[in-house]
């Protein structure tokens, strides 16, 4: 169930609690599929959830399709002045996000197109509200639909040098935690693997 999804990449991913944004993430298709309208929603659901429902009813209505940078850019400031409250955005970043993750039950023939209007308008939106984690799984995700073959040589890469780095990586983080712990500081030394998406740029 998708509003259901939806609700969950914002509680359990986004850290979102607010009772407001939550409902207006599972009735956030409401206007445009069903026959209610904003007062309705209004007068069940309450003012301030109807608000957010008919902000997100506007911007999917917005052509995103674009090939060109500039007009990526200027999408993203009507974006970002349509949202005039941020929490619409935050919403409408999170259905992206479970529409990407849930793509390949879209025909392929529509994955190029709607990787393209990710990478180029809601993965830099992310960013720039400070959802870091949302922008650089929307930067994966596209980068795996729009361009299959080096996502593929990519991966395979790091998931060989992983494999490889496995034993140094243990010893270095078990040689530095004792360290640590031996000047009394307490801390946990973690390793992260660069996203695909990431290694990629950089090769460009």
């Amino acid at each position: 169930n998708h509003p259901i999804a939806l609700a969950d990449v914002l509680a359990n991913e986004g850290s979102v609690l607010d009772v407001v944004v939550l409902s207006a993430a599972m009735l956030h298709d409401t206007i445009e599929d069903t026959d209610a309208t904003r007062s309705e929603i209004d007068s069940i659901f309450g003012e301030r959830i109807g608000v957010l429902v008919e902000g997100l009813t506007k911007l999917k209505r917005i052509d995103f399709v674009s090939k060109k940078t500039e007009q990526a850019e200027n999408l993203r400031r009507l974006l970002l002045a349509i949202s005039d409250d941020i929490r619409v955005l935050m919403v409408k970043l999170a259905d992206r996000l479970h529409n990407m993750r849930t793509l390949h039950h879209v025909p392929e023939r529509k994955h190029k197109r709607i990787a393209q209007e990710t990478m180029e308008i809601y993965a830099p939106l992310a960013g720039r509200i400070g959802m870091q984690d949302m922008r650089d799984e929307l930067e994966e995700l596209a980068f795996k639909y729009s361009n299959p073959e080096a996502y593929k040589t990519v991966t395979e890469h790091l998931a060989a040098l992983a494999k490889k780095n496995k034993a140094n990586i243990t010893r270095i983080t078990r040689e530095l935690t004792a360290e640590l712990e031996a000047e009394g500081i307490d801390a946990t030394v973690k390793s992260r693997q660069k996203k695909a998406f990431s290694v990629f740029r950089k090769m460009e």
